[in-house]
């Protein structure tokens, strides 16, 4: 019986999301939708992560009406997913539970099947509400464990740390890490477990050997999600197929590769060439590609590569020798667990189809590209620049203080924020962590949930004013107001709860949206009123003949 290996396809969140700031509009979702119906993916991650936020602030559209006209148009064609960061839903600070499960049980509502769930810290506790909620509703649970590599200390630091009498750490997040938090997440009622590495930081080695681990430790299905970046996604994922993952996740062609997951194409190469069904309905490819490539160019101002790939239809290709050899050596080597021949192979086929190279600099400072980015800018806005490499230095020393938390969303902003911080506060003379950001400030506190190494309490009493971790006290939670616009009728700011979940999710970007949208009904409701005013108006300057017509006297 032939293995089947699922696809998720992530193109209309993450791989837009990724490669132009989450700009597609509404109009261009529209236009693939039946493609990908006909291609019938086992999933298609449509929602969630920046997307909410992002079309209410720069598109003024309603996150509610994308999910469910996607719906609309997919039906049971594929399953919709969402991402939701747990106990966070979307931001930084935990929710109570009442706020968790009206956004659950709407989501699902409105078209989601899979709940990707996950928590910047690992902490799985953060993880209980949203799975418990997603299932009550009747989604599936996918639940992740977020990737992260160990810091990389310096000799030097070794030697400071060993006269200064502070231990650094041995590595934690090895393969029996992720086991173990996988094992838990199935107890606590996943039906899919994710191993969710944003950063594409992931080495392929490990891909294959956190595969095999999971695999033969918990029995539900197995999927491995990565990005491009530093250059290991493609071999990443091959393997992952090789070593028994039951679903990876794939981009079309034109928003794939880069900051954005390998490109499904590619690996329904792989899949051929191994034998596995993607089930996927390749005929439909094509035309997709061809619409998202389109999509593309009129995204072009948000496109930091402005790099295409060389497209190939998976439905009928033809590999020239050269080509065809690199991927039967790729999957040769894969079996061997010859990892540097699996890099070598897997780039050169990206090479071939004019993917971006891989990121060094990301590679080397072993952090996800947004936040590189994110650092780099905040130095250039100080006139800083030249800072860079020091910041990346001090990341090490800036995760151990506070705990050592994944480089994930939003952790990964906290942490590169006051690393840069550190930097520039002492290239003003002044010491370490003299400014502090809040969140930085939360995080050591414990308000994000318990870190994975536990807070020094001497500089918790220096950072946040507490020896003692402090969580998040969820009972004192205030909904945020719904006023009343006077200006606009006398109507509600939120009109019904999917509105109001917008308001409590993201208060300020979903306040202004809302007032725009409140402010188009009113002058809408003005203009009809006009027009009706106008008409009766009219009608009562009709000569009489022609009130009467309608009546039988006429």
């Amino acid at each position: 019986m032939t293995r089947k290996l699922l696809i998720r396809d992530l193109t209309l969140r993450d791989g837009q999301q990724s490669q132009f700031a989450t700009r597609m509009s509404q109009r261009q979702v529209d236009r693939v939708i039946a493609l990908f119906k006909k291609a019938h993916f086992y999933a298609m991650e449509v929602w969630g992560g920046a997307v909410p936020d992002s079309i209410m602030r720069y598109l003024d559209e309603n996150p509610w009406t994308r999910l469910e006209s996607i719906k609309e148009g997919i039906g049971d064609s594929s399953k919709l997913t969402a991402l939701s960061r747990g106990r966070n839903l979307f931001g930084y600070n935990p929710y109570p539970d009442e706020v968790i499960e009206g956004f659950c049980r709407n989501a699902v509502k409105s078209g989601i099947g899979i709940m990707r769930i996950f928590d910047a810290l690992n902490d799985l506790s953060n993880q209980a509400s949203t799975i418990r909620f997603v299932k009550e509703n009747g989604g599936l649970a996918d639940c992740c464990v977020c990737y992260t590599v160990d810091p990389h200390f310096t000799r030097g630091d070794r030697v400071r740390a060993l006269f200064s009498g502070k231990k650094l750490p041995a590595p934690i997040f090895t393969v029996d890490y992720f086991v173990a938090k996988a094992r838990e997440l199935e107890k606590m009622g996943a039906d899919i477990i994710s191993v969710k590495d944003m950063a594409g930081l992931i080495h392929p080695k490990t891909a294959g050997e956190l595969t095999r681990g999971l695999k033969g430790a918990v029995s539900v299905p197995i999927d491995l999600h990565t990005h491009c970046t530093p250059g290991y996604g493609l071999g990443s994922v091959l393997m992952a197929m090789v070593n028994g993952a039951d679903i990876v996740d794939t981009v079309i062609m034109p928003f794939a590769g880069g900051p954005a997951a390998p490109a499904f194409e590619l690996i329904q190469i792989f899949a051929d060439k191994l034998g596995l069904d993607t089930g996927v309905d390749l005929s439909a490819i094509s035309d997709l590609q061809e619409e998202l490539l389109a999509i593309r160019h009129e995204l072009c101002g948000f496109d930091q590569y402005k790099l295409f790939p060389r497209l190939i239809d998976p439905a009928g290709y033809t590999l020239d020798p050269e080509l065809n050899a690199l991927f039967d050596a790729a999957i040769a080597a894969a079996k061997k667990d010859d990892i540097p021949e699996v890099l070598r192979t897997t780039q050169a086929i990206e090479r071939h189809f004019n993917f971006p190279a891989p990121d060094e600099l990301v590679r080397v400072a072993q952090v996800p590209g947004g936040m590189y980015t994110n650092m780099l800018s905040q130095l250039q806005q100080a006139d800083l620049g030249h800072l860079l490499k020091d910041v990346l230095a001090s990341i090490p020393q800036v995760r151990l203080d506070a705990g050592l938390p994944p480089l994930v969303t939003p952790t990964s902003q906290i942490v590169g924020i006051q690393a840069v911080n550190c930097i520039i506060d002492r290239n003003a003379g002044k010491p370490f962590y003299t400014n502090k950001s809040i969140q930085f400030v939360n995080l050591v506190k414990g308000v994000y949930g318990k870190t994975p190494f536990p807070v020094d309490p001497a500089f918790r009493l220096k950072i946040a004013g507490t020896r003692e971790e402090v969580p998040y006290d969820t009972s004192a939670h205030k909904k945020e107001d719904n006023p009343t616009l006077s200006e606009y009728g006398g109507v509600r700011l939120a009109n019904g709860e999917k509105e109001e979940l917008l308001l409590e999710l993201f208060p300020q970007v979903a306040r202004n949206y809302l007032k725009k949208v409140r402010e188009r009904e009113w002058r809408e409701r003005m203009e009809r009123d006009r027009a009706a005013q106008q008409q009766a108006a009219d009608s009562a300057n009709l000569p009489i003949f022609e009130g009467l017509r309608g009546n039988v006297i006429v």
